[in-house]
């Protein structure tokens, strides 16, 4: 027998099934997308069944070095959202990070999240709840308050600022995001099915809908977690505080749109083609 049929193959790691829509059911879906695909830099504190502990931790959008988790020496455990591996579902990677993380000690860090297998996915490891977002400027979120009080630390705090995307939820409208690039845009993640905001998004361009503010105007729509994310451009300068009641009324004309069981008619066919060829989708 030759060498090379003596040795041993490891076996063969199971792949995870693919699932557009990992998040979907749980509570927190929106937010969840709004952390892992458009905000630079967030966090929220969610808590694990109790199985696996009732322990609360920080989930985070992105931690220094692109690590996956830490653990402070304090014993509070960071887990990042942006950076874990992509087998085809987001929710068992999450899972599957977050219950390797549980396991840190004070000080360590898990440097990259390993491929999953199938296992456990969110539902099963984290308590379905509301969450609620904090959004900064940079990512001061890194360090902790003792680690602020060191002029090198600052430093590094600033620096980061220049990396980091404005950004800013709009108060009354969920999954709403204002953010400052070459020009100010919204970002709205919808939870409804993705043909259904096609349609809306369809007969209100074809009405010729001015949407929430006169000056906002349609650019397009990307996927992103098995949800569509309809963006428009504001005029330039317009303030995220500035969106709330002009949304909060739009939002129930883009709701009616999306609800309708009305067949479209030729010409909103035409604008839902339009839409559609300029959709990119994200993972």
């Amino acid at each position: 027998m030759g060498k090379q049929s003596r040795k041993q193959k490891a076996p063969k790691k199971k792949r995870v099934p693919f699932v557009e829509r990992p998040y979907e059911g749980l509570k927190a879906e929106i937010e969840l997308v709004a952390m892992r695909e458009i905000i630079p830099a967030a966090t929220t504190t969610v808590t694990t069944t109790e199985e696996y502990g009732s322990r609360d931790i920080t989930l985070v959008t992105l931690l220094p070095n692109m690590s996956a988790a830490v653990r402070r020496e304090s014993g509070e455990l960071l887990v990042a959202i942006q950076t874990v591996t992509g087998s085809g579902d987001a929710s068992r990677d999450l899972a599957a990070l977050i219950i390797d993380a549980l396991e840190l000690e004070p000080g360590a860090t898990i440097q990259s999240a390993e491929l999953a297998e199938p296992g456990p996915r969110l539902p099963d490891v984290l308590v379905d709840k509301d969450i609620e977002l904090t959004l900064y400027e940079d990512f001061s979120y890194w360090m902790s308050d003792e680690e602020r009080d060191r002029e090198d630390v600052r430093q590094a705090i600033e620096q980061t600022r220049e990396n980091v995307i404005p950004s800013a939820p709009v108060e009354g409208v969920r999954g709403a995001y204002w953010c400052r690039m070459t020009n100010e845009f919204i970002r709205w993640i919808r939870p409804e099915d993705q043909d259904r905001v096609l349609d809306g998004l369809a007969r209100l361009q074809s009405s010729r809908s001015e949407g929430f503010d006169k000056y906002a105007r349609f650019v397009g729509a990307f996927r992103a977690c098995g949800l569509l994310i309809p963006v428009w451009q504001l005029a330039p300068g317009t303030e995220a505080d500035e969106l709330g009641e002009p949304m909060k009324a739009f939002n129930e004309e883009f709701t009616a749109a999306i609800n309708s069981t009305e067949p479209l008619t030729a010409e909103e066919r035409r604008t839902r083609s339009g839409i559609v060829s300029r959709q990119v989708t994200l993972r």
